[in-house]
């Protein structure tokens, strides 16, 4: 009888430790990149527009996979925030930021035209057994572009694929990541261009 329970609570422990090593090894990066889609003044489209934003989302913390069976964590929405920013500044004139989508007297009395509802999804591997920084990451933002009266116009998707090799981390451990926010900012601004209700 005393065999079962101390087997159960050698169990219990080990399945405890497992736990508390799994969080531990759940390392910080951060996605957030320095670099803008160029802003010519003379070609943006004259609209105010707005993007949605909570303070909930801000506050969401996401782990996925990295190397040597380690995870990394980050706040996608709070770090992305500034690509999405970037991406509408690149086409348009004046880019705020609203806590809901669906306020048309508020809309209207800011001089919005469109609103912009982002979902982010990222994810992220190693190639590496040694190391823990991930080695490739993908970062997809998908809208829902709504008029002032907060009626759907379209919607827009752009995905960012960065990847980064063991030599060229040197500290940076989220380099893979903020490569993919840069090629998703970028993308992000081009599928806005191009889409004609969005002009």
């Amino acid at each position: 009888m005393s065999f079962a329970f101390s087997s159960s609570a050698a169990r219990a422990c080990a399945a405890a430790a497992l736990a508390a090593l799994l969080a531990a090894c759940a390392h910080p990066i951060t996605m957030i990149t320095e670099t803008a889609p160029p802003r010519s003044m003379a070609h943006l489209v004259p609209k105010k527009v707005a993007y949605v934003m909570t303070d909930a989302q801000r506050d969401q913390q996401v782990t996925s996979p990295g190397g040597s069976g380690d995870r990394v964590s980050y706040y996608p929405y709070r770090d992305l925030e500034k690509s999405i920013r970037d991406a509408l500044r690149a086409v348009y004139r004046d880019v705020i930021v609203l806590r809901t989508a669906g306020d048309a007297k508020a809309n209207e009395a800011a001089g919005v035209s469109l609103v912009f509802t982002p979902q982010i999804k990222t994810d992220s591997s190693s190639s590496s057994w040694i190391t823990w920084p991930p080695t490739s990451f993908t970062a997809e933002v998908s809208c829902v572009v709504s008029d002032a009266a907060g009626g759907e116009v379209t919607r827009v998707r752009a995905v960012g694929n960065g990847t980064a090799d063991f030599g060229e981390f040197n500290g940076d451990y989220g380099l893979a990541a903020r490569r993919a926010a840069k090629q998703m900012t970028s993308q992000l601004s081009s599928e806005i261009r191009r889409n004609e209700k969005l002009r």
